[in-house]
């Protein structure tokens, strides 16, 4: 294991969360962090690839590249087109009217360096994965398991955001609760589908050996953050009370894990 990877994935994340930071101040708009949130984990893989001069496991590393990559600038893309037009998020809005003139400094540390440091506790089990140019005699087998996970994950998140990119752009479905398709089995097919690409690139990454279990960390911090913290339970805090019938569909629907209706 090449251990300055991590010293190189953290100099790319802070020029990379310090640049967002810059360039949102005359913006007046935090939430351009939100597409460079996903397209900073593209960097560090591409980044910790530079740091190993080439000297890497050439299959795993593909596969970690071509994973965190496909991943990465799709949900890029999708968070960059889905925000354009509407404006700050209403988080980093209430942020904004709390700090005031200090907003722009407060942002910095609470949004931009926060945000960086997790991307770099998540991003581990990519670190590991291509900083280390050994392999088990047993790489196949997580190979095989990640690609799975990481494939369902991947079609969650993808196929869930496109199905809600519709059901929006109908003008039927105004004032309805999106409960259609994969958003039938879990009230959030996205959130779901990004915890597993992660748990799937953690898995590719164990055929490392070494250090590389304690990659795990990435996939924990990852789920614990959009089913406790940022994602499902700020969301849902919001929906509930804007939207009419959400409470029901609350009740009925599972929250993360992808399961049948409750009748």
């Amino acid at each position: 294991m090449d251990f300055s990877v991590f010293a190189y994935s953290a100099l790319a994340i802070a020029v990379v969360m310090f640049t967002t930071w810059l360039v949102s101040l005359p913006l007046r708009n935090a939430s351009i962090v939100d597409p460079v949130w996903s397209l900073g984990f593209v960097i560090v893989g591409w980044v910790s690839f530079a740091a190993m001069h080439q000297h890497v496991d050439a299959v795993r590393t593909g596969v970690l590249l071509a994973f965190v990559t496909i991943w990465g600038l799709r949900l890029s893309l999708h968070l960059f087109i889905r925000n354009i037009g509407h404006g700050e998020d209403y988080r980093y809005k209430a942020m904004r009217k709390k700090h005031g003139a200090k907003f722009w400094l407060v942002s910095l540390g609470t949004v931009y360096l926060l945000q960086g440091i997790l991307m770099w506790i998540v991003s581990l089990p990519l670190q590991f994965g291509i900083g280390t140019s050994t392999k088990t005699s047993w790489w196949v087998l997580p190979l095989v398991l990640g690609a799975i996970v990481w494939l369902t994950g991947f079609a969650f998140e993808s196929i869930g955001d496109a199905q809600l990119r519709a059901f929006k752009a109908d003008p039927a479905s105004a004032g309805q609760v999106m409960d259609r398709g994969l958003w039938r089995y879990t009230r959030h097919p996205n959130y779901f589908g990004d915890a597993s690409v992660w748990c799937g690139i953690f898995l590719v990454s164990l055929g490392a050996g070494g250090w590389a279990w304690l990659g795990v960390i990435g996939p924990v911090v990852m789920t614990t953050l959009l089913r406790r913290v940022s994602g499902v339970t700020l969301l849902e805090k919001s929906l509930v009370k804007r939207r009419p019938g959400y409470e029901d569909y609350v009740r009925r629907t599972s929250p993360f894990l992808p399961r049948p209706p409750r009748k």
